[in-house]
C-alpha cells in the first residue's frame, strides 16, 4: 500500500455522484453474502485491524464507530480495553457489542466532545451528502480527536467490469475525492491508498457469492458467474483517510 501524506484544498467539493443504496434491510441476504465472501476468499485483512491498532496506538479510550454494522471493528477494539459505541441505521446493528445505537449518522445522538476518535469505514457513500455526517462526527469529537474514514475506489473489482452494473461510475464518497470531501471539514494527515489483488475467487460458485455480496440478485449473481473464467483474482482499490478534529 502507498502511504502519502496529502494536502487538501478547503474549498468546497462537489459530490462525484450519487449515494449507493442503504440495502441491508432490504436485503439482508446481500449483507450476510458480502461477510461471508470477504471471511472466506480475502488474501489480507481489511482496514479494521490496522484502525484497532492505531486508535490504541494513540490512547484513545472512547471511541465512536459510525456505521458499524454487526461490530467488526468494535470487537477488536473492545479486546483492547477500548470502550466503543456502534451506531448503524440497519437492524444488524443489534448484532453488535454493546453498547450500540440505531440510530442516523447525520443526527448523532451524542453529546459535544464526547469521544476521542470517530471511524466511518466503508460507509459514508451510502450517504447523499457526506460531509453532514462529517460535521456531526466532528460534533461529537474532542478537540484535537482522531478521525478515520475509508472507501473503494470507481474502479474497484475491475476484473468484474462486464458483470457489475453501474461498474466505474462515481458514487457521493469514493476513493477518488474522499480527502478532498473529509478536508471540508477536517485536518487531513495522511491518506494510505491501495490497488492490489486482495481477493482470490476459485470457482464460479464464490465467483457467485461475490457477486451477491457486490448487489446482484442470487439468481443474476449466479448467471453472471457462468460469464467469467476461474479461478480468478480480484482487485481492489480504495483509500484510507486519517484526519484531526481542528482545535
Amino acid at each position: 500500500m502507498a502511504v502519502p501524506k496529502v494536502a487538501v484544498p478547503m474549498g468546497e467539493v462537489g459530490l462525484g455522484g450519487p449515494a449507493l443504496p442503504p440495502d441491508y434491510d432490504l436485503d439482508p441476504g446481500r449483507f450476510a453474502a458480502n461477510v461471508r465472501a470477504n471471511a472466506a476468499y480475502s488474501l489480507s485483512t481489511d482496514v479494521h485491524p490496522m484502525v484497532a491498532e492505531r486508535f490504541g496506538s494513540i490512547g484513545a479510550a472512547r471511541v465512536l464507530d459510525l456505521g458499524g454494522g454487526t461490530g467488526r471493528l468494535s470487537g477488536l477494539l473492545t479486546e483492547r480495553g477500548i470502550w466503543t459505541t456502534v451506531l448503524d441505521n440497519a437492524q444488524h446493528v443489534r448484532q453488535a457489542p454493546a453498547p450500540q445505537v440505531l440510530g442516523d449518522a447525520n443526527e448523532l445522538p451524542f453529546a459535544d466532545g464526547s469521544f476521542d476518535a470517530v471511524a466511518a469505514l466503508y460507509m459514508l457513500y451510502h450517504l447523499d451528502q457526506p460531509v453532514r455526517a462529517l460535521r456531526e462526527a466532528r460534533r461529537v469529537l474532542r478537540p484535537g480527536g482522531t478521525f478515520v474514514a475509508s472507501t473503494s475506489g470507481r474502479t474497484n473489482d475491475p476484473e468484474l467490469a462486464p458483470v457489475l452494473p453501474d461498474w466505474g461510475r462515481p458514487t457521493s464518497f469514493d476513493a477518488e475525492g474522499a480527502a478532498q470531501i473529509v478536508g471540508q471539514v477536517f485536518h487531513v494527515t495522511q491518506v494510505v491508498s491501495w490497488d492490489q489483488p486482495f481477493v482470490s475467487l476459485p470457482d464460479r460458485d464464490a465467483v457467485a457469492l461475490y457477486l451477491r455480496g457486490r448487489g446482484l440478485g442470487e439468481r443474476e449473481a449466479e448467471q453472471r458467474a457462468a460469464e467469467l473464467s476461474v479461478p480468478m483474482t480480484v482487485t481492489k482499490r480504495g483509500s484510507l483517510i486519517w484526519a484531526r478534529a481542528r482545535t
